[in-house]
């Protein structure tokens, strides 16, 4: 489906992002991943995805809080590549804690990470996608682009931002063969959200087990984790020819989070 095609990932290296430049792999796209962990661990998993599916994988350690970093990384990936066709913007980090006592540099590295990111890496592949008159450019929003939760304004601003981002650009480059949407998933089972349990759990004075139970899946009306194959499976169609006619649109994946 995407053979000849080359994708940047932000946020790849485990949870959806990992899923979504998986999926690209085994649909015949290069592939540069990009995110934080442990060196030795990163390198094995790039090599494992190259040998399981014959394409090039890269990889970039990118600060996704610095927007010159953002802009090489993509400047890179174009000349490895000679091409770049599909841009996915998943890099987020999350914090937890009523507003009054939020940690000025967390709420700024949130929006660094989970909103401006995306914008730097945009403005930089806009071009590349212009000159081959095709793109796709699909940014990992969330429940939290549509509805709030307490405790996390930091993340919900960004990510309503997200979405208002989404469609603001899909609308400037409509006639360009570019695309551009945003997957809004619920609460995926993923380390962002393993990492936050605890938080929650202490600002709102609950057990871990009563946070999994009344906070996260109390939210999902189908009372279960997204999986993060599911959210790969929607890029990748995004990604597809078939969906060019699909832009500026929010797409939830929520379990019926925001039907409501």
């Amino acid at each position: 489906m995407l053979k000849g095609k080359a994708a940047v990932v932000t946020g790849s290296t485990s949870g959806i992002g990992l899923a979504v430049a998986t999926a690209f792999a085994k649909a015949g796209a290069d592939v540069m991943l990009n995110g934080f962990g442990d060196a030795a661990a990163i390198e094995a998993t790039r090599a494992k995805l190259a040998a399981d599916t014959g394409v090039t994988v890269l990889y970039s350690a990118a600060d996704m809080s610095k927007g010159a970093e953002i802009a090489a990384m993509i400047a890179e990936a174009h000349a490895a590549f000679g091409r770049l066709d599909i841009l996915v913007n998943n890099a987020g980090i999350q914090f937890v804690s009523p507003v009054e006592d939020f940690p000025v540099e967390k709420w700024d590295a949130i929006i660094a990470i989970n909103l401006s990111a995306a914008f730097h890496a945009t403005r930089a592949a806009i071009p590349f996608m212009k000159a081959q008159k095709w793109g796709r450019i699909i940014n990992t929003a969330s429940a939290h682009a549509l509805v709030a939760s307490p405790f996390k304004s930091a993340y919900v601003a960004a990510k309503h931002g997200i979405a208002g981002f989404t469609k603001t650009v899909a609308l400037e480059v409509a006639t360009a063969g570019i695309t551009v949407n945003a997957i809004a998933p619920g609460y995926v089972w993923t380390p962002l959200v393993e990492k936050q349990i605890p938080d929650t759990a202490k600002a709102r004075g609950m057990t871990e087990e009563q946070v999994k139970r009344e906070v996260i899946l109390a939210a999902q009306p189908t009372k279960e984790f997204v999986t993060v194959e599911e959210i790969a499976d929607l890029a990748l169609y995004l990604a597809s020819d078939s969906a060019r006619s699909i832009t500026g649109a929010v797409l939830s994946v929520d379990g019926g989070w925001t039907a409501a």
